[in-house]
């Protein structure tokens, strides 16, 4: 009983999010990786982008393996956002008043817009799916179906697009970086001799994903990609 009731609490939340903050890390690893595969070109990409929905073949049929993924990562991202805006609230509830003069103690940049940040890489999913996995012409006139290398490099060649993917990789970097020592503060991870070693890492994951991540508009809007 205890622990079906684990989750209402805020260590509970807390494991909730780090738990989810692992796979969604693993998964923007990947992506990072994937998307890297533009600078091999067009058909390249497109083999990649064809490949994820044989995943697992010959055992696994035609998307279902991706599909499994596409679960996990959405329940992935739903629990996150409860757990974080559940803790939010208990935080609220527990401090009701503003006090008078706020002062940050051991706190960062990124700690503090680390819920701000987190609704920017919210929306710009949204947006992001809308554009180059659903088509939507409304945000992506020129998509093709079938066409992922198409979609990708005339959706970049749009400048405000691209700004606001990097204005958005830059929340994804903060959200990386605090998100990453966090996780291993939650599960009990860190300490002393380890905080430095997760430090580095949770500093490596929040300039490599974002750079990488940002390589492949950049590249378009210099004609390096076409």
């Amino acid at each position: 009983m205890q622990a079906a009731a684990l989750y209402r609490t805020s260590i509970g939340k807390k494991a909730i999010m780090a738990v989810s903050g692992v796979i969604w890390i693993g998964y923007v690893v990947m992506h990072m990786y994937g998307n890297l595969k533009a600078f091999w070109g067009e058909e390249a990409f497109n083999h990649y982008a064809e490949g994820l929905r044989e995943m697992g073949a010959p055992i696994f049929g035609h998307l279902h393996l991706l599909t499994v993924a596409r679960i996990l990562f959405v329940v992935s991202i739903v629990v996150h956002v409860w757990a974080a805006y559940t803790l939010y609230r208990q935080a609220r509830l527990a401090r009701p008043q503003n006090y008078a003069t706020r002062r940050v103690v051991q706190a960062n940049y990124a700690s503090i817009t680390m819920r701000y940040g987190g609704v920017v890489i919210l929306l710009f999913l949204l947006l992001h799916l809308m554009q180059l996995t659903w088509g939507v012409s409304a945000v992506h006139g020129e998509f093709i179906p079938g066409q992922p290398y198409h979609n990708l490099v005339t959706n970049f060649q749009s400048l405000p697009v691209t700004l606001i993917y990097l204005v958005a990789l830059v929340a994804l970097g903060l959200h990386l970086f605090h998100g990453t020592w966090s996780m291993f503060q939650t599960l009990g991870f860190n300490n002393e001799r380890m905080d430095g070693l997760i430090r580095g890492l949770a500093w490596a994951l929040a300039i490599l994903v974002p750079v990488g991540f940002a390589s492949v508009p950049i590249a378009v809007q210099l004609g390096i990609l076409s």
